[in-house]
Formats: C-alpha cells, structure tokens, sequence
C-alpha cells in the first residue's frame, strides 16, 4: 500500500476548507438573512441559527477566518495522513 505525502494532503484539505469557507461567504451575499438562515437551518437538522447569523462582517476578519480555516484544515489533513503513514508501518 502506498503512503500519503503529508504536505500535499493537508494542502488538499486546507485548500478545501478555504474552498467551503469562499462557498459560504457567497451564501451570505446572495441569499441574504433569511437565506443564510434556511440554508444553515436545514443544513444542521433543524438547529435554529437565527439568533447568531450575523450578517455584517468586516472584510478584515473575513479574511482572517479564511486563514484560520485554512491552518486548521492543513493541520487536520496532515494529522490524518501521518496517522494513517503510522499505522501503515506497523502492518507492513
């Protein structure tokens, strides 16, 4: 079995994480509110989001949330690949 280059898992995960984090900032600008909050609602199983959708970020903190997702995203992917290299060796 072929081991997963750590890097470029977690660069796939971190660029889809940002990916998601883009998709949902396009939500919010076309659908406004109410659609942010019927998508989100139905997306969670029911969970009412209302009360803490909020609508008007500031683009600053946009983009620090796009980072942030991005570093937790490769953090993840890369733990995920590591882990998965580490079991790897030991059944080999």
């Amino acid at each position: 079995m072929n081991h997963i280059n750590v890097k470029k898992f977690g660069l796939a995960c971190g660029l889809t994480g940002a990916l998601l984090y883009l998709g949902c900032m396009l939500l919010m600008i076309t659908v406004g509110h109410n659609g942010t909050v019927t998508f989100f609602n139905s997306l969670l199983h029911g969970l009412d989001v209302t009360s803490i959708v909020r609508m008007n970020v500031p683009l600053w903190e946009a983009a620090l949330g796009i980072i942030e997702t991005f570093i937790l995203a490769w953090l993840i992917g890369a733990c995920v690949a590591g882990v998965y290299n580490l079991t790897m060796k030991n059944t080999s």
